[in-house]
């Protein structure tokens, strides 16, 4: 995050999409934009995006759970993999087009922090994002769509 406490931690977050489906990343960046987030960047796949995550240094990473090659789940577990490293603990959203509660706890086993269904609206997506930058030790990661 780039801006103080008391402003809302959106705007001058930069933020990693990471998503196979070239309408939903330009879906998502463009609701980002209206919340005032303009660093934001892209992969098409996990390998990439694991790329763009030690190269740019995003303070929350936008993943979709089902990509063909690397899927969601081993994207997290290989970025977590490395607890030395300065990225393994970045935010990860997951973002999917399936509600189970299995889907959703297998998640937070991996490391994932907020849950947001596609489509997602700009209200969740900005909720989930605020949950994400600015973590309540005392509050519990709250998974809903």
């Amino acid at each position: 995050m780039r801006q103080t406490d008391n402003d809302d931690p959106i705007g001058g977050s930069r933020v990693l999409i990471v998503d196979d489906e070239y309408h939903t990343r330009k879906t998502i960046r463009a609701l980002l934009r209206e919340m005032g987030c303009t660093k934001v960047h892209e992969a098409s796949d996990g390998a990439s995006g694991l790329d763009a995550v030690h190269i740019l240094h995003p303070d929350v990473v936008l993943l979709d759970w089902e990509m063909p090659d690397m899927d969601g789940a081993e994207f997290v577990r290989r970025l977590r993999s490395d607890r030395r490293s300065a990225h393994a603990n970045v935010p990860v959203i997951m973002l999917t087009g399936h509600n189970e509660h299995t889907r959703v706890l297998d998640a937070v086993r991996h490391g994932v922090h907020e849950f947001l269904l596609k489509p997602a609206s700009r209200g969740a997506l900005a909720a989930r994002l605020r949950s994400a930058l600015r973590p309540e030790p005392s509050h519990a990661r709250k998974l809903a769509s």
